[in-house]
């Protein structure tokens, strides 16, 4: 069983999920906020996409880790590896709530946990799976050293692949 790392920066802690994430998440998985995620979704695919996130640690040695403002505690959103059978290559993924759009976190974070799993030998290959219309997830792709792999496996064919090397 791999221990869920807790993984610091200078403004964020990124640490396990807990249970008092979950309103928040819930709040964000329902609304018309997580068009480029699969949503909005239902209350009960919402608990098995948060419950997915966690397992993922047990089941591929990574997952997802919550930002938290190292100042103020307060959780800003989500950054992950996701993998497994419904993904053609490990993903790095992220969200940020409202409040914290806009202010860097998703970057600190995305490259973070990106360089623990190069680090740690976590995968051997890394890409984000982005809708076209999600332009500021594209120009954090791009940020983050992403370059557009357009012959890489795709669950949608509408998605932009970048990948990281």
């Amino acid at each position: 069983m791999t221990e869920i790392p807790t993984l610091e920066t200078e403004r964020l802690l990124l640490r396990p999920p807990i249970m008092a994430d979950w309103p928040d998440y819930l709040a964000l998985m329902t609304s018309e906020r997580s068009k480029f995620m699969g949503g909005p979704v239902s209350d009960r695919m919402t608990w098995g996409i948060f419950c997915h996130d966690v397992a993922q640690w047990t089941l591929m040695g990574h997952g997802a880790l919550m930002m938290e403002d190292r100042v103020s505690g307060a959780c800003l959103g989500q950054v992950s590896i996701n993998s497994g059978p419904l993904f053609p290559e490990p993903e790095l993924g992220w969200f940020v709530y409202a409040d914290a759009e806009g202010k860097g976190y998703a970057f600190e974070a995305a490259r973070t946990l990106r360089d623990w799993a190069c680090t740690w030998n976590v995968t051997q290959s890394l890409v984000s799976y982005i809708d076209p219309n999600n332009f500021r997830s594209c120009r954090l792709a791009e940020r983050l050293g992403g370059i557009l792999d357009s012959n890489a496996e795709r669950d949608d064919p509408n998605d932009l692949v970048y990948r990281y090397h």
